[in-house]
């Protein structure tokens, strides 16, 4: 282990002029759900979903270990809608190897977004036990012990682009059957097939599952580019292969992005699990681990992470994917649970420790020295907070001709300004995004 402060020469210093930093905000289509619990409840309304519940019927309710905006409240009302009509609902963890890959460490995943008992208004089940299925082309097909002894089980997730692969059917209900519900079991031995594969293993492996075991129906969540519920939709056995397109197709529409080609240095504020599977999303940064086919916008020349978001516990899977990070985030990375999980997904470089510097003034004055053929003061920077909030974002003056000739796509919010930091080299929050001020 390394102490609290690395001393190492560099060249010339970090004494350099950095480019003067604009709030802009970014623009982007964003509908929203009005109602949550309304809308769970309109969607309950449909024959076909409430078609296979019968009262009596033990349920169990798989959620996961994403951020979702709205999730504990969706949670709860599916889970008054599994019980007006005489279920006996439990929520379990579907989330693979996170949390740990301990029972307790899921559970906590669950508590954290809001998922409690008293607020949801069942129990919560959480085991890292499991039960084969049987084989899918030699391959073992594993399921929640608990939720394979319920008399039917379902899903309450979001649906959205994999930061990974690419197929029709990507992060959603599938994904929740197969890698969420087999647990650390069931995840690794899905991911020892490689990720590439998945646009075909998951469906197979989901298919298979539902012949042995009563799927009865997945509640997605799609969100728009301002992290906000956009749509929610219940989708019930037999629709699954239709209706899962569909909404995979809407998220990517709906996905915000960086409306830059290329940036010198990324500042991302904070990663974790509960923001991607990968800490930081692919499809925004534009870079992916080792051997992944990834032909993504921007091109991102380096990448710093200055922390680790409170609800990922030390989880610093994907980290491998930035050049530089912080002391205080390295001094916040829980090695056993990063392993547990990078180990899980087969792709070791997601928990490589890049170059640590002591500050986040340190880190981001070492990112842009480093670019190649641009002087740091001619840098093209930008500031997010994390990979899925990016209406209101910092960038730097070279980059602002680029802002100012497309009004369509952003909205210059302040004037320009230096980096702050404070007299630990702690960078200075940036200003509160919008809808953030009108809830103040």
């Amino acid at each position: 282990m390394i102490g609290d402060r690395i001393e190492v020469n560099i060249a010339g210093g970090l004494d350099i002029e950095l480019p003067r930093m604009v709030h802009v905000r970014q623009k982007f289509k964003t509908q929203k759900v009005a109602n949550v619990s309304q809308t769970v409840a309109e969607q309950f309304k449909r024959a076909e979903v409430r078609a296979g519940i019968k009262p009596g019927m033990r349920i169990a309710l798989g959620v996961g270990s994403r951020g979702i905006a709205n999730i504990a409240e969706c949670v709860k009302q599916v889970v008054a809608e599994l019980k007006a009509l005489g279920a006996e609902p439990f929520v379990f963890p579907a989330m693979g190897s996170h949390g740990g890959a301990t029972a307790e460490g899921q559970r906590q995943v669950l508590e954290d977004y809001g998922v409690v008992e008293s607020y949801i208004g069942c129990p919560i089940r959480s085991s890292l036990e499991v039960v084969e299925l049987g084989q899918v082309d030699g391959m073992p097909v594993y399921m929640d012990k608990l939720a394979s002894e319920a008399d039917g089980f379902a899903f309450v997730c979001r649906v959205k682009p994999h930061t990974n692969f690419r197929a029709p059917i990507e992060s959603g209900i599938v994904k929740m059957m197969t890698i969420g519900m087999g647990k650390i079991t069931g995840a690794t031995q899905l991911h020892t097939h490689g990720m590439d594969a998945f646009g075909e293993l998951l469906p197979k492996a989901a298919r298979f599952i539902m012949s042995k075991k009563k799927f009865l129906f997945g509640v997605g969540m799609v969100e728009n580019a301002a992290d906000e519920t956009a749509l929610i939709e219940a989708v019930p056995a037999e629709q699954l292969w239709e209706r899962e397109p569909v909404l995979q197709a809407k998220a990517k529409e709906m996905m915000a992005r960086l409306y830059f080609d290329e940036v010198d240095v990324l500042i991302i504020e904070t990663m974790g699990k509960n923001i991607s599977g990968s800490g930081f999303d692919p499809n925004i940064t534009g870079r992916n681990s080792r051997f992944i086919e990834w032909n993504m916008k921007p091109l991102v020349k380096k990448i710093v992470v200055l922390g680790l978001t409170p609800e990922t516990h030390g989880n610093a899977t994907g980290v491998g994917l930035a050049d530089v990070i912080t002391m205080r985030l390295y001094k916040e990375l829980d090695i056993a649970k990063t392993y547990t999980n990078v180990i899980a997904s087969t792709y070791l470089d997601g928990a490589v420790v890049p170059m640590i510097m002591n500050t986040d003034e340190d880190a981001i004055r070492l990112a842009a020295k480093t670019v190649v053929r641009i002087k740091p003061q001619d840098c093209k920077i930008v500031r997010i907070r994390n990979t899925l909030e990016l209406v209101d974002i910092q960038v730097s003056e070279p980059l602002m001709a680029q802002v100012r000739a497309n009004p369509n796509l952003f909205e210059v919010v302040g004037e320009p300004q230096p980096l702050k930091f404070d007299a630990r080299g702690v960078i200075y929050p940036m200003l509160a995004p919008a809808h953030e001020k009108a809830h103040a």
